[in-house]
């Protein structure tokens, strides 16, 4: 269950609880005139099931309460209330397969901001992972993939093509780019660094290391791979199960591919750097193309789940 709290401008406030009371999947309706103060208006409050809460709150924002009062919503850990039961019971679907479209565009807007947090995870991230290649060692690599935060990008770039929302779109691409680009250059020092140091040599790099040369030698597997991952981290990304996305950053070598670059770079191995080069932008295509199209099918399947709810209440 979702819980909604909404300032209100009083002459939309009997809107506003109309539509409310006719969303199916919505309980516990709680409104308290005059108590809101900035801005001024009616306190109103609600809890709904995922599955409808899309369609409330896109005709809350319709009602223009976004821009002239304020909408809140957050997840509630436990209800204890035979009605909540019962408004899930009546909501059309499975709460884990509900896809709140306002909350994923919030969020893919904020994970794709190109702050210096974001850049700072990016770059050391990228700087384990090449520590990583060039010990030919696996943990590090799997570190790296954990920690780099170029899913959140990604899944605005999905976003936005199912919303059509180009400003979206263009800030998601803009975070990847110059995420990645000033990443492999830090660390391209970062490996010139460490070779002053004797830490890294073009010997390592050149070396068989069975656990990380597949990161610049890419193949079908590392399409596949990519495909799948991507609708797996969509998916956790709408739904209640979000712990997964944990294992779906560590099953892509996004950050690994640009670490390997960068190494080879500050060497001049440019096979090398090519190869890795050709297996990021594999891995970033995969994503994005498996993303959008699971976006697409649970945009498709809900739509279809409403419309049969809706002839179902026309003929009760």
């Amino acid at each position: 269950m979702l819980h909604l709290r909404m300032i209100v401008p009083p002459d939309r406030t009997p809107a506003a609880i109309e539509l409310i009371e006719s969303t199916v999947g919505t309980t516990h309706l709680v409104v308290l005139p005059g108590a809101a103060r900035d801005p001024a208006g009616d306190v109103v409050m609600c809890d709904s099931a995922r599955e409808s809460a899309d369609e409330l709150l896109h005709g809350l924002r319709d009602m223009k309460i976004d821009q002239d009062g304020s909408i809140a919503v957050e997840s509630i850990d436990l209800s204890m209330s035979t009605r909540a039961d019962a408004a899930e019971e009546d909501a059309p679907g499975e709460g884990a397969d509900a896809v709140i479209w306002e909350q994923l565009a919030e969020a893919t807007h904020e994970e794709s901001s190109l702050s210096f947090t974001y850049l700072s995870f990016m770059g050391l991230a990228t700087m384990i992972a090449a520590c990583g290649v060039v010990l030919d060692n696996a943990i590090l690599i799997v570190g790296a993939m954990a920690v780099g935060p170029e899913f959140g990008p990604l899944a605005g770039v999905c976003t936005a093509i199912v919303q059509r929302a180009p400003r979206l779109a263009a800030r998601s691409l803009t975070a990847l780019l110059i995420g990645f680009a000033s990443a492999i250059l830090a660390t391209t020092l970062f490996s010139l660094v460490m070779d002053a140091m004797n830490q890294f040599s073009e010997d390592m790099l050149d070396a068989a290391r069975p656990q990380t040369s597949f990161i610049w030698q890419p193949d079908l597997f590392s399409f596949v791979v990519a495909l799948l991952a991507g609708a797996a981290g969509t998916l956790s990304l709408t739904s209640s199960k979000s712990g997964a996305l944990v294992g779906v950053a560590i099953s892509v070598t996004t950050v690994p591919a640009a670490a390997n670059a960068a190494v080879a770079l500050s060497y001049g191995e440019v096979g090398q750097m090519w190869g890795s080069i050709e297996q990021l932008l594999l891995n970033l295509l995969g994503i994005m193309l498996a993303g959008t199209a699971t976006l697409f099918v649970q945009q498709r399947l809900w739509r279809t789940q409403r419309g049969r709810l809706k002839r179902r209440l026309r003929r009760g």
